[in-house]
């Protein structure tokens, strides 16, 4: 019992010596996580993105003004037998021009440019696999009164290689400021290893063991990844809170919600990768400097 008083005591006297280092630890390794937390977020958030739309994906079959009753006929009992095809909606020229007025009612100009004649009669076609396109695609492109057929998969596939690319930057961003992280977790226990160099000297005279010696200063790079972790979990709420659902929400509105239980998981990933992290760094930094 009195050794971990005297752990515990050593822990907070040695945050509070170096409480500089010690602020600009915690604040390194809370910018660190949340940045990790956030590319966590953003990770599963693309997921639930490409679940959601690719489900919805539809392959669009527009077909030529000329289109005859017989034609348009064919290629929807064509469509409708066809096994790898879910679900099959014709789609006029009617339709097609109501369903624009309705998608750009924000653009009178460009609505006001349409006449109501000019889109294409088309049909909507639901694959039970959507990477089956190609297979339609061959299928049905050379059929009389068909013009061209569209994948909107491969328009969804660049919208999400691009969100790809924006979590490859934030995982590298988070990286490396992970391993300024680390740098600065290194030198903290070095310069409070170095200011109680004395007592650690008498300690190893008197036979203290090392995990002995070393245990308040692993305890210390420990304590402040944890309060590391615990702001950055607070910045990742606020985030949701004030900008997803609130100032930003208008915005987003082509993003699937963010629920609060992903936002939640983010946090014991941060405790346990702030709090291991720091131990494994201190333990290693004092391993050489107890060496000496």
């Amino acid at each position: 019992m009195q050794r971990l008083k005297y752990v515990l005591s050593e822990v907070l006297v040695g945050l509070w010596r170096n409480v500089t280092m010690t602020v600009a630890m915690i604040i390194t390794m809370a910018v660190s996580l949340a940045m990790l937390g956030a590319s966590g977020l953003m990770y599963l958030q693309v997921n639930s993105m490409k679940d959601f739309y690719y489900d919805q994906i539809e392959v669009a079959i527009f077909l030529n003004n000329d289109v005859t009753d017989q034609q348009r006929s064919a290629l929807d009992e064509a469509l409708k037998g066809d096994p790898v095809v879910a679900e099959v909606i014709y789609e006029s020229k009617e339709q097609a021009y109501e369903k624009f007025k309705t998608m750009y009612a924000d653009a009178p100009d460009l609505v006001n440019a349409v006449e109501p004649g000019q889109l294409p009669e088309s049909f909507r076609v639901r694959l039970k696999n959507p990477e089956q396109f190609q297979e339609i695609n061959d299928k049905y492109k050379s059929n009389e009164g068909v013009e061209t057929i569209v994948d909107q998969q491969r328009l969804l596939d660049k919208i999400f290689n691009i969100l790809g690319s924006v979590q490859n930057m934030a995982l590298l961003a988070a990286t490396v400021m992970a391993i300024a992280a680390l740098l600065l977790v290194g030198n903290t226990i070095q310069v409070a290893a170095y200011s109680k160099r004395r007592e650690v000297a008498v300690m190893k005279l008197v036979g203290a063991s090392n995990w002995f010696i070393q245990a308040p200063f692993v305890l210390e790079a420990v304590v402040a990844g944890l309060i590391g972790s615990i702001i950055a979990f607070l910045g990742l709420v606020l985030g949701k809170w004030f900008l997803l659902d609130g100032s930003l929400r208008d915005l987003t509105e082509l993003l699937t919600p963010l629920s609060w239980s992903d936002v939640l998981l983010m946090f014991p990933l941060m405790a346990g990768v702030g709090g291991l992290v720091s131990a494994v760094t201190a333990w290693v930094t004092l391993r050489f400097y107890l060496r000496v």
